[in-house]
C-alpha cells in the first residue's frame, strides 16, 4: 500500500500595488521565512492579538518566482519524472498575483512563471538521462462558467463533458492531445492557450482570469532496468484558479457579475472538500458540486503530490479576503495524499509481445543453414541460395528489430504495430516456403516484397522516432553537470529544511526541561495562564470574526437571493402574461402537465421538457339552419301574413318547399327565391319595420351561433360590409342572413334593402322560448 503524505502549502505574499498606495493602504501581513510563519493583524482592532499561521514554506514581497520553484517546485517535478503524478494550484483572491506566479512575466528573468520554468526543467531532464526514452503530450482547457473547454481545440467554445473510466479515473471527453518535443513547442502552445482564455478587467485587476485553467503535461516513460522493461506514466496539472469576489469591491454588473458569481460557487465547492477530507468524519466528500473539483479529485486526496501555493494581499483593504485565504491554506496542509508511481497496466501486453518477438528470432535461427565460405569466383547456385537466404534473415531479423523498438517507445500505436508485426511473420513465412519450394526465384520474388515493407518500417520508424525523445544532450558535459549541481542544491535545501524543522523541535523540548526547575514553576503557571488569557481573548476575536465573515457571506448569499426571486417574478410575469396566447390545441397550454412531465438531467444541468405538441381541432359541420328571427319582433298574425304573402309570391313547389322550411338543398335555386319574395317583403309596412336597425342589432346580439367568431361589433361589420361588397346567396338564406349589399349596391338586381335574419320555416313558427 503507497505511503501517505499531506498536501505541501506555502505561502507568497505580494509587495503593495499602485492602486493599493494611491488609497493610502497599510501592511497587516508579516510574513517570517525562517520560521515559514506568516502573521496577519486586524487593522480595525489594532489591540487585537495578530494571528499567526504556520506552513511548509513562506515567501515575503522580496522573494522571487526562481527561489520559490527552486525550494518547493523542482523536488515535485523530479517526482513526475519518476513516475508520480503531481499538481501545483496557485489560491487567493483577485489581484493576488497568482497568474503572476504561474505564468510571470517574459521579460523578467528571474519571476519567469513556474509553467515556463516546469517546462525547461523537464526537457532539460529528458535531453541529460540515460537509458531512458519520453513521450509528451501536452493539453490546455479552461472551466469558465461552470463549462469545460479545449483553448487548443479548433473550437474553443465547445463545451466539453467530464466523464470518469474505471482504469483512467476523471478525465475530459474530446480534450485534444498535441505531443511536444521542446521547451519552444510547450511555451507556443501556452501562448496559443491564453490567448483564447477568458479575460476581463475590474476595478480590483486590469487583467482578471474569468476562468480557472489547468494546463497538463502528460508523460510516458520506457526504461530497461536489470534487465527488465518497464513503462510508467505521469500527469502534471498546472493549475491556475481564478480569484474570489465580492460585488461591492469589484463592482461587477453583467456578464462579469455572472462570471464572478459562478467562480465563487467554485471556489466554496473547493473549500467545502478541503473541509470534508480534513474532517475524519466526513463519509462523502462533494467532488461532484463543481467541475473544479471534479478535474482535481486525484489532487486533492488521491494518487497525486500536490503544491498549493497561497497567493496573499499585504493591504488592510484586503484583510478578511487574507485572512480567508490563510484559514483555506491552513486546513488544506492537512489533507492526506497517497501518491504512487503509475506503472501502466498494459505493461504486461507489451511482454507478450516481446515473447512473441523471441520466439520468431528462435525459429529463425532454427532454420539458418551454414553458409559456405566466400570465394572470389562466381558463387554457385547453392551458394547463391544461402546468400539469399542469409540476406532475407538479415532483412527480417532489421525489420524486427525496427518494431521491437517500436512497440517499446510507442503505446498509442499497438495495435497497429501489432497488425504489423502478424503481416511481416506472415510474409517471412511465406518467403521461406517459397525458398524451400522455388530456390531459383526467391531472390526476386522476396527482393521485391521485402523492398516495399521495408520503406513502410522505416517510414514508420522515423515518425516514431520524431515523436520520442531522450538522451539528446548526454555528450553536453555542461549541460549534465548542471542538473547534476541543481539535484544537489534541492537535495541540500531538502537537508536544511529538516534541519530547521529538527531544530526547532529541540528548542522546544529544551524549553520544556528548562521549566522542571521547581523555583519557575509559578512563573510558568503564570505564563501559561497570561498564554491562555491571550489566547482564548484570540479564539473569542476569532469567533467574532467568524459570525462577522458568516454574517457577510449570509448578506451575500441573501442578496443573491433575492436577485434570483426577482429573475422568477420576472419569468413569472412574462410566464402569466404568454400562457394566455398559447393555442389550446397545444400541450404547452397545460402549463402544469408540463411541469410533471419536465425531468432533471443532473449530467448535463437541464430540464428535459417534453416536446411540443398541436393537434388540430376541428369544429362540426353545422347543420341545416332552421331560424326563425322574425318570431321574437312580430305577434303571431302578423307572421302568419307574412309566410302567406311569401306563399302566394312563390311561384314553383321548390320555392313552396323552401318556404315551408323543407328544402336544404345548397343549390343556386335559393337565390331565384329570393330575388322574387323579397321585394315584396320589403314593399310592406311589416317588412319596413322588421328591418328597422334596432331590431337588427337587437337579433344580432342574441344571435349568439352566429355571432361566435365574429371579431368586431355589429356597427363595424355594418361599416365595412360595403366595403367588402359581400352579396346574399341561397346558403346565407338558409343560414338566415341576408347583406345590405343586395340592397344598396348600385348595379345590384336587388335595391335599398337592409341586412336582416329570415327564418327557413315559415309555417310553422316556433315558440320564442324554443
Amino acid at each position: 500500500m503507497p505511503t501517505s503524505e499531506c498536501v505541501r502549502v506555502v505561502v507568497r505574499s505580494r509587495p503593495l500595488n499602485e492602486q493599493e498606495m494611491s488609497m493610502g493602504c497599510t501592511y497587516v501581513l508579516d510574513t517570517d521565512p525562517s520560521c515559514c510563519q506568516c502573521t496577519i493583524a486586524n487593522p480595525a482592532d489594532r489591540t487585537a492579538e495578530p494571528k499567526v499561521f504556520t506552513f511548509d514554506a513562506v515567501f515575503d514581497k522580496e522573494a522571487t518566482t526562481e527561489l520559490l520553484y527552486n525550494d518547493v517546485v523542482y523536488s515535485l517535478v523530479e517526482s513526475v519524472l519518476e513516475g508520480y503524478n503531481g499538481t501545483v494550484f496557485a489560491y487567493g483572491q483577485t489581484g493576488s498575483g497568482k497568474s503572476f506566479t504561474m505564468q510571470g512575466p517574459d521579460n523578467w528573468p528571474v519571476q519567469k512563471g513556474i509553467v515556463p520554468r516546469t517546462f525547461e526543467h523537464i526537457f532539460e531532464a529528458i535531453s541529460t538521462t540515460e537509458n531512458v526514452k519520453f513521450l509528451i503530450c501536452a493539453s490546455y482547457l479552461e472551466i469558465y462558467i461552470e463549462d469545460v473547454r479545449d483553448l487548443l481545440g479548433r473550437d474553443t467554445k465547445q463545451k466539453l463533458e467530464i466523464k470518469e473510466h474505471q482504469e483512467r479515473g476523471v478525465y475530459v471527453a474530446g480534450l485534444s492531445m498535441h505531443p511536444v518535443h521542446n521547451v519552444n513547442e510547450c511555451e507556443k502552445l501556452l501562448q496559443k492557450g491564453m490567448r483564447n482564455r477568458a479575460t476581463a478587467a475590474t476595478l480590483m485587476n486590469t487583467d482578471s482570469s474569468r476562468s480557472h485553467s489547468i494546463f497538463t503535461l502528460h508523460l510516458e516513460m520506457f526504461e530497461v532496468h536489470h534487465g527488465r522493461e518497464h513503462i510508467k506514466t505521469a500527469k502534471l496539472h498546472l493549475v491556475d484558479l481564478a480569484g474570489s469576489e465580492r460585488q461591492s469591491k469589484t463592482r461587477a454588473v453583467g456578464d462579469r457579475l455572472k462570471e464572478a458569481t459562478k467562480i465563487n460557487l467554485s471556489l466554496s465547492a473547493l473549500g467545502n472538500v478541503i473541509s470534508a477530507l480534513v474532517d475524519g468524519k466526513s463519509t462523502h466528500i462533494p467532488y461532484r458540486d463543481s467541475k473544479l473539483t471534479r478535474l482535481l479529485q486525484d489532487s486533492l486526496g488521491g494518487n497525486t503530490k500536490t503544491i498549493m501555493i497561497a497567493c496573499l494581499s499585504p493591504a488592510d483593504y484586503n484583510y478578511e479576503e487574507s485572512l480567508s485565504t490563510l484559514r483555506y491554506a491552513n486546513r488544506a496542509k492537512n489533507i492526506r495524499n497517497r501518491p504512487r508511481i503509475n506503472e501502466d497496466p498494459k505493461d504486461a501486453l507489451l511482454r507478450q509481445y516481446q515473447q512473441e518477438i523471441e520466439r520468431l528470432k528462435g525459429l529463425l535461427r532454427n532454420v539458418q543453414q551454414p553458409t559456405q565460405a566466400q570465394t572470389p569466383s562466381i558463387p554457385s547456385d547453392d551458394s547463391r541460395h544461402e546468400l539469399e537466404k542469409k540476406q532475407l534473415r538479415m532483412d527480417y531479423e532489421r525489420k524486427m528489430a525496427a518494431i521491437e523498438e517500436q512497440f517499446r517507445m510507442e503505446q498509442i500505436t499497438k495495435s497497429r504495430l501489432e497488425k504489423e508485426l502478424s503481416r511481416l511473420r506472415d510474409s517471412y513465412d511465406r518467403a521461406i516456403g517459397r525458398a524451400e519450394n522455388n530456390e531459383a526465384g526467391l531472390a526476386s520474388n522476396f527482393a521485391a516484397q521485402t523492398g516495399m515493407n521495408t520503406e513502410q518500417a522505416i517510414e514508420r520508424l522515423k515518425m516514431l522516432e520524431e515523436q520520442i525523445i531522450g538522451g539528446e544532450q548526454l555528450s553536453n558535459k555542461a549541460l549534465v553537470e548542471k542538473r547534476k549541481q541543481k539535484k544537489r542544491d534541492a537535495e541540500r535545501r531538502r537537508r536544511q529544511m529538516r534541519e530547521m524543522e529538527r531544530s526547532r523541535q529541540l528548542q522546544e523540548e529544551q524549553m520544556m526541561d528548562a521549566y522542571k526547575d521547581v523555583n519557575h514553576t509559578l512563573q510558568n503557571v503564570q505564563g501559561k495562564l497570561e498564554m491562555e488569557k491571550r489566547r482564548n481573548k484570540a479564539l473569542e476575536k476569532d469567533v467574532q470574526d467568524l459570525y462577522g465573515e458568516f454574517e457577510r457571506e449570509r448578506q451575500d448569499y441573501l442578496d443573491t437571493i433575492r436577485k434570483q426571486n426577482q429573475q422568477l417574478k420576472l419569468l413569472s410575469q412574462l410566464l402569466d402574461k404568454v400562457k394566455p396566447c398559447i393555442p389550446r390545441d397545444c400541450n404547452y397550454a397545460d402549463l402544469e402537465g408540463v411541469q410533471r412531465a419536465a425531468v432533471w438531467d443532473a449530467d448535463c444541468q437541464n430540464w428535459n421538457l417534453p416536446e411540443v405538441i398541436i393537434t388540430k381541432t376541428k369544429l362540426p359541420k353545422t347543420a341545416s339552419c332552421n331560424l326563425c328571427a322574425l318570431a321574437d319582433f312580430i305577434n303571431d298574425n302578423e307572421f302568419t301574413f307574412i309566410a302567406n304573402s311569401l306563399r302566394s309570391a312563390s311561384s314553383s313547389r321548390q320555392d313552396q318547399m323552401f318556404l315551408n322550411g323543407e328544402y336544404s338543398s345548397d343549390s343556386d335555386s335559393g337565390d331565384e327565391i329570393l330575388r322574387q319574395v323579397w321585394p315584396f317583403f320589403c314593399s310592406t309596412k311589416l317588412g319596413r319595420k322588421v328591418l328597422s336597425p334596432k331590431i337588427f342589432a337587437k337579433s344580432e346580439a342574441e344571435n349568439i351561433a352566429g355571432t361566435y367568431f365574429k371579431p368586431l361589433r355589429q356597427r363595424n361589420v355594418a361599416s365595412t360590409t360595403g366595403e367588402r361588397g359581400y352579396s346574399t346567396t341561397w346558403q346565407h338564406l338558409q343560414n338566415g342572413v341576408l347583406y345590405t349589399d343586395d340592397l344598396y349596391a348600385g348595379g345590384s338586381q336587388l335595391t335599398k334593402r337592409k341586412p336582416c335574419l329570415l327564418g327557413a320555416n315559415f309555417s310553422n313558427r316556433p315558440s320564442p322560448n324554443s
